[in-house]
Parts: structure tokens; C-alpha cells; sequence
């Protein structure tokens, strides 16, 4: 969706057209497939974090355009909602001290706009859901002013053809309309891609499915939603229900959602490319002129724009990203799970813990997800979010007896996953000091049993017992978030409460 879009109205015919493009599309991406054309394997990963604007107060401030235009960089974008930004870090190669360069880069970076920010009265909060955001806030104004948000929203709105509706039952419930997309932009995250050739897509995609619920457990940062104590991770249910074309007649049919986790696991990258067109319709009919067969039939590299556009509408958990770098083709997994935050020694300890699982159960013998239906992680995802680092997931059992149990997280990742994480790092040729540093802060989350959301709900809970109304205690917590976040010791460090006056 970083592709400049302009709006317009669009009729059956374009439609129609739209739809023999994406086939043409996807058929071109077999022949590039069928005949090698892909990069080869460079262990190159990329990393964009979404952000927030808040004032003094935490309140969000909706002044993306004043500071994207003051921090001048190329680096940084806009995003949904005008209290929004996104970073995004160039490419690195998984090697040596990456983990350490990417966290110095980010602590540059997020500090110089952050500095940029303040010139109009402003910061950066990097956290999953900003918890003093209100339904107020969640209106159709507030939608940044790119073309491609308006149209999106539009397109979204036509083919749901009512409100949007928000129903989360958890610590409490949410029940509220919007009128727009707008309550999307509430959801900021940390995406991590991974370049992959197409003979490692499947494992690479079937091992991020199978530890998306460890991610969101672990790394959970989104507790409060509209003033409203929900799930421990509340992107999830709110980005689905957000972006849910389905009117409740579509719902109770069985047509899936356009943020989904997916219902199987993969023999291949097309399987999910396939099911995009077999599944979803159109949002944005916008045809290229590029005829993709023909310029595979002359031995080139087609944009396949129509099949990128379409994708960047279907908001999978774990995305497949077709791109094209100084004329080569190449394949990517883009991981959507983690909120942004709490810090960026939390974000990176967050990374080394994905890159190296994946790579790790990627190359087993037995994969686990061979050894387990993806019902199971389907129902991890939800309990993971709904739990946090408290949830228990079902997991194979050690061994070859076969069959799943249930284990608290923190005694998963302790006893099983660091390990493997640790010698898919290697596999990487991280740093070893890296690889124990950053691995070492999941480890003591995992001791501790602190993350972001459980941090955010103790000291909300520890304020409202101090004496503070709702909407203050959530106002002081999250005053006091960035107070620490700005300090930059991992999470699990932090003190709860508000320190007295």
C-alpha cells in the first residue's frame, strides 16, 4: 500500500479487467517460478515500526504532515491515521552485529524525529495501541491526507456497505461503531521481513505461523483499547474488525476475513497468492498498463503491480511480499504480529527472537508443523493475544511418542525455543555477545513474567487504586510509558506504578 494511488470511481468494467490482470499476474509469477528466476539466497532483512504522536499530556496529536515535513527523510512515512508515523530501516544482512547496528539506527533515528516532533509540540510513542486514544478521535477527519487512505476507506465502506462494528469481550468489553477505517491507525507494529527463495518459502511461512502465538505472548504491548481493558494484545481482534468488508450475512456464510491468520499450512508461495484471488475481491481495481505475460514472454521481470496492490489489501499475519531489486525478482515474509515498543532494546531482543526461531524450526528434521494441526496454532494466535505472557499454548510433546500438551509459554521458550533461537542465530553468524544479550532480555521477561502489557495494566491497575478516575489513570500511565521508554531499559526493568510528586 506504499504505492501512490489516486482516487477515482470505478465501474464493472474496471472490475472485470482487475481480475483477468490479478490471473494474468499470478500466472507470470509461476513462469518466473517455473523457469528460476528469483535472487538467491542473501539472508537480507528488513524492519518498519509504526508510531505515534502524543503531546505532553499523551494525549495523540494529529500532526504527522508538520513533522514528516520537519524530519526531511525518506526513512520516514506517513501511515493511517495523522497521529501515526512509520520508520522504515534499509535492508541488512542477518550476520555479524546486525541486532546492535539496527539498534543503534533506531535509537538515532526515532531520537532525531522525535526532536523534530517536539518543534510543534509533539513526540513518539512507540507502543501497540496508544491507551489515551478515544472513540473521538476514531473519526473519518483524521484519516491522513494521501489519497490512497481515502479511497481505501471508501472502497472498504462501499463493499461493507454499513458501519463498522467493534465487539471485544475480554478483562472488560468494548462494544462501538465507526463510520470509517480510521480505528485501524489505533494498531502500530513492528513488521520484520525476510528475504527467502522460493524452494525456503513454505518452511519459512509455516515456522513464522507456528510461533506467531510465542511473538504476541511474549511481546504483547496493546492492553487498553478506547479507554476499555481488553486483551493483553488487542491489534489483532481490532485490525479484524476494523477492516471487516463482511456484512453479518457474509459473516455467518463462512466468508473469511480480510485480516486472517490463514487455515492451512503451505506447499508453496503461490498457495497463498492463489487464495488471495480465489477468496478476496478487489478493494482497489486499479490496472497498470504493463501486459505481465508478455513482458515474461520477452524474457522480463513484470512489476505484477495488480497482484501487489491486491495483496497489500489481505492482511495476513505472516504476509507474502513479491518485490523486484536492480531488475531481480525476489520473494519475502513480512511478519505482522508484534506491537511496536515498549523500547528498542524490547524490539530488537523481539527480533533476534523471530529470526532465529524461524530459521531454526525452518530446518528441522521434523518440522513442527508437521506435528501439529494449524488449528492448534490458529487457537495459540487468540490465546496468545488474549493472555499475553500468561497464556499456555498447545505444542508437540518432546520425543517421538507424538501428539500436543499444553505448556505455560514462559516454560516453552525457557525450556525449548531460546535454545533453538540461540543456534538459528548462529546459523546466522550473529555475534555471539549479540546473540546472549538480546536473547538474555526474553529470557528474563520470561522469568519475570513482565512484558509492555502486563507493565501497562499493573501500573493503570496500582493508579486507579491511588485514587485516579479512568481516564486519568490511564493518562498518568502512559505519561510514565514514555517516560521510560525514552530511558530505554528493557520492559521487564521497569518499576510499575507513578512515582509520587
Amino acid at each position: 500500500m506504499g504505492e501512490k494511488v489516486v482516487a477515482g470511481d470505478f465501474d464493472l468494467s474496471d472490475r472485470q479487467r482487475y481480475r483477468r490482470k490479478l490471473h494474468q499476474c499470478v500466472e507470470a509469477l509461476s513462469g518466473l517460478l517455473a523457469e528460476r528466476r528469483f535472487d538467491r539466497p542473501r539472508n537480507l532483512m528488513g524492519m518498519e515500526i509504526e508510531l505515534n504522536l502524543t503531546g505532553a499530556d499523551a494525549m495523540p496529536k494529529m500532526l504527522n504532515g508538520q513533522v514528516l515535513e520537519r524530519i526531511a527523510s525518506h526513512d520516514f512515512q506517513t501511515e493511517l491515521g495523522m497521529f501515526n508515523l512509520e520508520v522504515n530501516i534499509v535492508p541488512h544482512h542477518l550476520s555479524g552485529r546486525v541486532l546492535d547496528q539496527l539498534a543503534e539506527e533506531l535509537r538515532t533515528g526515532l531520537g532525531y524525529a522525535d526532536r523534530k516532533a517536539g518543534e510543534v509540540d509533539a513526540g513518539i510513542m512507540m507502543i501497540g495501541i496508544l491507551p489515551t486514544l478515544g472513540r473521538d478521535d476514531m473519526v473519518r477527519s483524521n484519516l491522513s491526507d494521501v489519497d490512497r487512505y481515502a479511497l481505501l476507506n471508501d472502497q472498504m465502506l462501499a463493499a461493507r456497505g454499513e458501519s463498522f462494528s467493534l465487539d471485544i469481550e475480554g478483562v472488560e468489553r468494548l462494544v462501538a461503531t465507526a463510520g470509517s477505517i480510521t480505528p485501524e491507525a489505533a494498531c502500530t507494529s513492528l513488521q520484520l521481513h525476510l528475504q527467502v527463495t522460493p524452494e525456503r518459502f513454505a518452511d519459512v511461512w509455516n515456522a513464522a505461523q507456528a510461533v506467531a502465538a510465542v511473538q504476541v505472548a511474549l511481546g504483547a504491548n496493546s492492553p487498553f483499547l478506547f479507554g476499555r481493558e481488553v486483551w493483553r494484545e488487542s491489534r489483532p481482534p481490532l485490525f479484524e474488525q476494523a477492516t471487516d468488508t463482511r456484512p453479518p450475512e457474509l459473516r455467518n456464510q463462512g466468508v473469511r476475513p480480510r485480516t486472517w491468520f490463514g487455515e492451512k499450512w503451505i506447499g508453496s508461495v503461490e498457495e497463498l497468492f492463489e487464495e488471495n484471488l480465489r477468496y478476496f475481491p478487489p478493494l482497489l481495481p486499479i490496472c497498470d498498463e504493463e501486459e505481465p505475460l508478455r513482458v515474461l514472454a520477452d524474457g522480463g521481470v513484470p512489476q505484477l503491480k495488480e497482484l501487489v496492490l491486491h495483496n497489500g489489501t489481505v492482511y495476513r499475519w505472516n504476509r507474502p511480499v513479491y518485490g523486484i531489486a536492480d531488475g531481480v525478482p525476489h520473494l519475502r515474509v513480512e511478519n505482522r504480529v508484534l506491537p511496536a515498543g515498549p523500547t528498542v532494546a524490547d524490539v530488537i531482543a523481539n527480533t533476534a527472537l523471530y529470526y532465529g526461531l524461524v530459521r531454526a524450526l525452518a530446518e528441522e528434521s521434523r518440522p513442527v508443523w508437521t506435528r501439529m494441526p494449524f488449528s492448534a496454532a490458529a487457537e495459540n494466535f487468540e490465546t496468545a493475544c488474549r493472555h499475553g505472557i500468561e497464556a499456555e499454548l498447545l505444542w508437540p510433546r518432546p520425543g517421538r511418542s507424538g501428539g500436543l500438551t499444553r505448556v505455560p509459554v514462559t516454560k516453552l521458550v525457557r525450556d525449548e525455543l531460546l535454545p533453538l533461537a540461540a543456534a538459528g542465530l548462529d546459523g546466522w553468524n550473529i555475534e555471539l555477545a549479540d546473540r546472549e544479550h538480546y536473547l538474555g532480555i526474553i529470557e528474563e521477561r520470561c522469568k519475570r513474567r513482565t512484558n509492555g502489557a502486563s507493565w501497562q495494566a499493573d501500573t493503570y491497575h496500582r493508579a486507579r487504586e491511588a485514587g485516579l478516575d479512568r481516564g486519568a489513570a490511564l493518562a498518568a500511565m502512559t505519561r510514565r510509558y514514555g517516560e521510560l521508554m525514552q530511558g530505554g531499559d528493557p520492559v521487564h526493568t521497569w518499576p510499575a506504578g507513578i512515582p509520587a510528586p
